[in-house]
């Protein structure tokens, strides 16, 4: 019972509270999410955003054009001849409309009414942004179940080293009283090879642990981004499982995607509403607004009016049906895709809560398990200093104790790991 004590601690030690140097699940976690690349594209978007939001504002700002031309034309408008001959004969010089003609020019418009273009815009950038968002927190989420997997395995693999150690202890234990019952002729040295064999595989053992353990630190450090520095994993403690339930990212990004198309849609609409704004316009150049001045002399002027103008762009009529069913379509798709997320996630729930159920019952099993086969092969020692049972014997029940430790180490730590899977997809 004493060994039993010793293993029991050396697995569930890591569940005590954080001492020195020792790493948390939820402290890999946040390392990982800060570390890792897809962090930085939350600054792109919300650039990208405030710029789309700006560019959407833009028709509200009054258009402001310089121009400038000079134009030749064939024929302009003139005086009859028999009115012109008669003023002529008067002194008066009527040149008329001069075929060479030039104006500096600046209009100035000012949107009243755009049908609801821009506030359709600047909803469409949002929801875009948020569904960028969204895409890198399922990207993230995907990451965070990946630390949890290394995380632990990293424990499971702890775990076995602890018991294989606590193994090898027993073997030695068991070589030095056969090595004594050797010497006094109570045992013989096949019963010294059998305990050396036993322990050369469980050496095997142990070092394979060791090597994966350290592919599985080198991942967990590659994405912390920091060395672990021998830091030992702290087994987490039961999480207090949340009573209501969020969307995962994935639903949440469907349901981003399908607002987007809602927008567009509203956009659509917009676009085949006439378009209402205030324009004026004024030029100095020759010939001017009044045509009869302009006639008689050749000086420049100044010329201004202004107006309210519509403009309607009727062949988006024409398409809008079929734009309207193209969105009609997309949407359906993506409700599709979400009721299909939907129910492979409360699946996914529901087997997390049936292995919860059945690992806690099967953990109180082991417990007892464990028990016995501890007292089992302290009975198996006692008897084999006895010559009750032989060597082999002896072995396979310290096989069978090591293999009901494992087992329960393993029950111990996927349990955790189902408990926090649950627990994240339900935060």
């Amino acid at each position: 019972m004493r060994h039993a004590s010793i293993a029991l601690v050396c697995l569930i030690g890591a569940s005590l509270p954080a001492m020195g140097q020792q790493l948390t699940l939820e402290e890999c976690r946040q390392k990982a999410l800060s570390h890792y690349p897809e962090v930085a594209r939350y600054d792109l978007i919300d650039q990208s955003e405030q710029y789309n939001q700006r560019a959407a504002s833009r028709c509200w700002i009054p258009q402001v054009t310089l121009s400038s031309q000079a134009t030749w034309q064939s024929a302009t408008a003139s005086f009859p001849d028999q009115l012109r001959d008669r003023m002529t004969a008067q002194g008066l010089d009527l040149p008329g409309i001069p075929k060479d003609q030039y104006r500096i020019q600046l209009d100035v418009q000012q949107t009243v009414f755009d049908g609801g273009s821009s506030a359709a815009g600047k909803k469409i950038s949002a929801l875009e942004a948020k569904e960028q968002r969204l895409g890198s927190d399922a990207v993230l989420f995907a990451v965070g179940q990946r630390i949890s997997e290394i995380y632990f395995s990293i424990l499971l693999l702890d775990g076995n080293h602890a018991i294989a150690q606590e193994t090898e202890a027993l073997l030695d234990a068991n070589r030095l009283r056969l090595e004594s019952m050797h010497r006094n002729g109570l045992a013989t040295r096949s019963d010294l090879d059998q305990i050396e064999v036993e322990r050369l595989l469980l050496v095997q053992q142990m070092d394979q642990n060791r090597a994966s353990r350290a592919q599985f630190a080198a991942m967990l450090e590659t994405f912390i981004g920091e060395p672990l520095n021998d830091r030992d994993l702290v087994l987490p403690e039961e999480p207090g499982l949340l009573s209501r339930r969020n969307p995962t990212p994935e639903v949440r990004l469907l349901d981003a995607r399908i607002a987007t198309l809602d927008a567009r849609e509203e956009m659509l609409r917009a676009q085949v509403r006439p378009v209402i704004s205030f324009f004026a316009q004024g030029y100095y150049g020759n010939p001017g607004l009044d045509m009869f001045k302009s006639m008689t002399s050749r000086d420049w002027t100044w010329n201004a009016y202004l107006g309210v103008r519509m403009q309607w762009n009727i062949s988006a009529l024409f398409t809008l049906g079929t734009d309207k069913r193209q969105l009609g379509n997309a949407r359906s798709t993506l409700a599709i895709q979400k009721d299909v997320a939907t129910f492979n996630d409360n699946l996914q729930n529901e087997r997390l809560d049936s292995e919860i159920v059945r690992m806690r019952k099967a953990l109180q099993d082991d417990e007892a398990i464990v028990s016995l086969r501890s007292d089992i092969r302290g009975a198996a020692e006692s008897q084999r200093e006895n010559g009750i049972i032989d060597t082999a014997t002896l072995l396979q029940r310290i096989a069978e104790e090591n293999t009901a430790r494992n087992t329960r180490s393993i029950h111990e730590i996927e349990l955790r790991k189902n408990e926090y899977e649950l627990y994240y997809h339900l935060k």
